[in-house]
């Protein structure tokens, strides 16, 4: 599986977010973060800004609703222009049905997990998603420090994926920086998610090629599945 770098315009300047996406070059996906301070106690983007990116910019965009009642409102950002929803397994009242609806409106569909949140309740769901996306912070705020603890977790999610034979996607969100992205690939993760990594260097197409190549070299596991 090819390695992915997702920067995240939460680290991005707001005022500037179309000069910000096309100063990424050569990246993947932009990552959106939406919050309602509700689910998480921040506020954030929404759907017209989603709107708005979609036109601004060729690199597709994966939205991460961090949001209360993402039944309701995740099929909108789908219709906004994102090419991948991620909605969170806390919040969804029924995730399976969430997932095909997203990916019938034409979106890839991915579940997130907070950090105390296992994955194992959730094996039977995978093969209805096209990606998990592992928290490695707890949702709601940029520039925290990466938890260590979430490495077995990502070890064991892509066992479960290597299990059942699946084309699943693993993505892992919060404090991925060039000192953690080689153990999050050595642990089975693909997609990488980098804010102040990516927005706070100088060069930020720069450091989305340095990433990927720190990711891609260790990312041996690749190798046996």
């Amino acid at each position: 599986m090819a390695v992915q770098i997702n920067p995240s315009i939460l680290s991005a300047d707001f005022a500037r977010l179309a000069d910000e996406a096309q100063a990424a070059a050569g990246a993947d996906w932009l990552h959106v973060d939406v919050m309602d301070n509700h689910f998480v106690p921040n506020l954030t983007l929404g759907v017209p800004v989603v709107e708005s990116l979609a036109r601004a910019t060729d690199i597709p965009l994966d939205c991460h609703l961090m949001i209360e009642n993402p039944d309701r409102w995740a099929p909108q950002y789908v219709e906004a222009g994102a090419g991948s929803v991620t909605f969170h397994a806390e919040a969804a009242h029924a995730p399976v049905r969430l997932a095909r609806e997203i990916r019938a409106k034409g979106a890839r569909a991915s579940m997130a997990l907070k950090p105390a949140t296992p994955i194992e309740p959730y094996e039977d769901l995978l093969p209805e998603l096209d990606m998990l996306l592992i928290m490695t912070v707890e949702p709601g705020f940029g520039g925290q420090a990466f938890l260590d603890i979430m490495l077995p977790k990502i070890r064991r999610t892509r066992e479960l994926i290597s299990k059942h034979g699946l084309e699943l996607w693993l993505q892992v969100d919060g404090g991925v920086s060039a000192s953690t992205i080689e153990r999050c690939a050595e642990a089975g993760a693909d997609v990488f998610v980098a804010g102040s990594a990516v927005y706070g260097a100088s060069d930020p197409a720069e450091a989305v090629r340095g990433l990927r190549e720190q990711a891609a070299s260790a990312s041996t596991w690749a190798c046996g599945h």
